[in-house]
C-alpha cells in the first residue's frame, strides 16, 4: 500500500511540476517584438471552464479567407454578423455535448483517451468585449494573416473545400467539419489555441491544456497579450 501511494504522489506531483513549467516557461522562449508603427488588429479569446475559441472580427480579410465556408449554409455574408468564432475539439464530445446536460460517458472517455478531432465555427453577433470570460488580444496585421492561414490549414479539404460534418451543428448560425489531427486531453483543444495564437506571433506557455493555464501564461509572459478592455 505504502508503494502504492508513493506512487500516486510521484506521479501527482510529476503532473503538477509539467503543469508548472507548461504554463510559466515561455513558447517560443525569445518573445517576438512589435513595431511601434505596425499595423496591428484585435482578436478575441473566449473561454469556459473547459475549452477557448478564438473569434475573428469579420472584415473583408477574414471574409475572404473563409468564403469557402458560405456552402456549409454558415451566414457570413448576413447582415449582423460581426464575428467568425472557430474552436478545435474532440469529435464525439465537442458534437454530442452542446451543453453540461448533454454530457454522455462514451464523450468523456473518447474526450480522455484519443478521438478524431473536428472544427466548430460559428457565424456570431456582437460580442460583450468586458464580459470576464472574453480577452481582447492586440497583434499585428502579418500576425494576424498566418493565424487565417494556420486556421484554415486546421481543416480537413475534399477538392479544396472543407469537409463538413452533416447534423451535427448546435443551430443556424454554426457548422462542424473534419479537422487535421487526432485529440486527447494532453493535446487538445486549448493546446490548439495556444498554437494558432502563437503563429499570430503571441508568447503562450509551452503546455497549456486547460483555459485558466493558457490564460495565465498569457497574463505573466506574453508582452503582446494586453488584458480584456
Amino acid at each position: 500500500m505504502r508503494r502504492v501511494l508513493r506512487a500516486l504522489s510521484a506521479g501527482f506531483l510529476l503532473v503538477l511540476f509539467g503543469l508548472g513549467l507548461g504554463t510559466f516557461v515561455p513558447r517560443p522562449l525569445v518573445a517576438p517584438s512589435l513595431a511601434a508603427s505596425a499595423e496591428t488588429r484585435e482578436i478575441l479569446l473566449l473561454s469556459n471552464p473547459i475549452h477557448t475559441d478564438i473569434a475573428l472580427p469579420l472584415d473583408d480579410e477574414v471574409r475572404a479567407a473563409f468564403a469557402d465556408l458560405i456552402p456549409s449554409g454558415l451566414p457570413i455574408g448576413m447582415p449582423g454578423v460581426d464575428y467568425l468564432v472557430f474552436g478545435w475539439g474532440g469529435r464525439s464530445f465537442y458534437i454530442e455535448t452542446p451543453t453540461w446536460g448533454d454530457l454522455k460517458p462514451l464523450p468523456v472517455f473518447r474526450a480522455l483517451t484519443l478521438d478524431r478531432s473536428v472544427m466548430h465555427v460559428e457565424a456570431a453577433g456582437p460580442i460583450d468585449r468586458d464580459h470576464p470570460a472574453v480577452r481582447v488580444l492586440t497583434v499585428s496585421a502579418e500576425g494576424r494573416r498566418r493565424m487565417i492561414a494556420a486556421i484554415r490549414d486546421s481543416f480537413q479539404r475534399e477538392h479544396g473545400l472543407p469537409l463538413m460534418v452533416e447534423g451535427s451543428a448546435y443551430g443556424a448560425e454554426d457548422a462542424f467539419f473534419e479537422a487535421r489531427g487526432r485529440f486527447n486531453a494532453l493535446a487538445g483543444c486549448n493546446t490548439w489555441t495556444a498554437a494558432m495564437l502563437r503563429e499570430a506571433g503571441l508568447t503562450t506557455g509551452w503546455w497549456t491544456p486547460l483555459p485558466q493555464l493558457l490564460g495565465w501564461s498569457l497574463r505573466r509572459i506574453s508582452s503582446s497579450a494586453p488584458s480584456h478592455s
